[in-house]
């Protein structure tokens, strides 16, 4: 009867991966988190090895960087906009196959609500923390101090130094830190590695697909000088547990939906196309800009990008437009969300105070206003469901029609950003998650 009972309790328990895995976090935003995550990813890829990055939070352009770096997909993960199991599930799936995993954080350690630190926290994993040094030593040493002792369910591997400028100011660091904090690297200032950047973050890696990879190489080659080459033997493996997830029902079975991607829409998660499809689902994609024929489809989808860097081209595309315009006529849904509602509205003036014609399938105008923007976690209240979101702009609307709703801020009681519907188009700056609630998503894409 024991060896029953036994062999009962080994049945229940969840299927576990193990694989090395650490997780590059930083005491704030502009460290260097993203050179360093894209350098170890390329080195290790020139090694032979299979890397899975994961980014933190709602990100679209780190992940594309880490993408070409590293040569495979690459998922954000955020507990609270997919859900504590989504992320166990990827990461198990990674773990089967990877020979390391490493998980960028976003913001400061314990920035955020749920921050890095809880993910890491959650799933076990150690964190590597990147500082820039310059223009501090000891005192580089005490902030990491503070780090470490602010909680005590977090576990580090590490610091590393970036921007470090002499052997001496090295050592100055090392000599300072606490013995449960190594120094795993000191690296010596770059403008070799740096990664481009606009108004929003980093360059798309599409636009700079050249310059990203030299800059990618002179990054693994600048870890490699750090010592960093062998990081992979002072890794732990951490154990990744198989979550329960519930079976997507396929109630988009035969729905065609097109969906613009170019240089100015390409803010899309590869997790909310993947449900598309599971859910049945056929895709296509075709370009506001390039395209002169829009695919035959069901519904249409006009995601997030940089409308701004093309609104002269994209109003010039005339065959384009009238074909969206006739296809939101003929009661067909459209999902247009951040840039896609720019390019809804009557016009958009861009950052050079230009303004060009849209679709004009939305009453309102779009512009741009530098640097001022609005970002943050929000929830969208549909009528179809609450499907969680985040917003990133740089831009304003003005002139609209009233919203059918408000998102509702995951931390604060303002009204978050407004959501429009006009026929069965749906329009808001938000940028939607599709696995938080995949009934509600197919309802929007195939309204009844």
């Amino acid at each position: 009867m024991t060896n029953l009972m036994n062999i009962a309790l080994v049945a229940d328990q969840p299927e576990t991966a193990s694989c090395p895995a650490l997780f590059l976090a930083a005491p704030a935003s502009g460290q260097g988190k993203t050179t360093v995550s894209a350098a170890l990813a390329r080195m290790l890829k020139r090694q032979g090895k299979v890397v899975r990055v994961f980014k933190t939070g709602p990100d679209y352009l780190d992940p594309q960087i880490l993408h070409q770096a590293s040569g495979e997909p690459v998922e954000q993960l955020d507990m609270w906009m997919a859900g504590e199991a989504y992320c166990q599930t990827k990461l198990f799936e990674a773990a089967r196959d990877a020979d390391l995993i490493l998980i960028e954080g976003a913001m400061g350690l314990f920035d955020g609500e749920p921050s890095s630190a809880d993910l890491a926290a959650r799933f076990g994993v150690p964190i590597a923390l990147v500082m820039d040094v310059k223009g501090m030593a000891q005192t580089a040493a005490a902030v990491a101090t503070g780090l470490v002792n602010f909680r005590d369910d977090v576990q580090f591997a590490g610091l590393i130094a970036n921007n470090c400028g002499s052997e001496r100011h090295r050592q100055l660091i090392e000599d300072a830190l606490p013995e449960n904090l190594p120094l795993l690297a000191h690296l010596a200032r770059s403008e070799d590695v740096a990664l481009p950047e606009r108004h929003l973050g980093l360059v798309q890696a599409s636009e700079v697909t050249d310059e990203l990879e030299i800059r990618l190489n002179n990054g693994a080659d600048w870890l490699e000088q750090a010592g960093l080459a062998d990081l992979l033997a002072r890794v732990p493996s951490v154990d990744f547990h198989m979550a329960e997830m519930s079976d997507v029902p396929e109630l988009l079975k035969g729905q065609r939906i097109a969906i613009a991607k170019d240089e100015a829409f390409s803010f899309i998660y590869d997790a909310n196309l993947r449900l598309l499809e599971e859910m049945g689902a056929e895709l296509s994609f075709f370009s506001p800009i390039h395209s002169n024929v829009l695919p035959e489809a069901d519904a249409l989808w006009l995601p997030g990008g940089y409308p701004e860097l093309h609104a002269e081209k994209m109003a010039q595309n005339q065959p384009m437009i009238e074909q969206i315009q006739t296809f939101h006529q003929s009661g067909k849904a459209i999902l247009a969300e951040c840039g896609g509602f720019l390019y809804c509205l009557e016009t958009l003036t861009d950052l050079d105070e230009q303004q060009y014609p849209m679709l004009g399938i939305l009453t309102g105008h779009g512009a741009m206003r530098g640097k001022r923007g609005c970002q943050g976690m929000q929830t969208a209240p549909l009528p179809e469901g609450e499907i969680r979101a985040h917003a990133h702009h740089r831009s304003r609307s003005a002139d609209t029609d009233e919203p059918i709703a408000h998102g509702r801020r995951q931390r604060h009681p303002a009204p978050g950003e407004a959501i429009y519907r006009s026929k069965h188009l749906t329009a808001s700056y938000l940028h939607l998650f599709f696995p938080s609630n995949p009934e509600a998503v197919a309802k929007l894409f195939k309204p009844e």
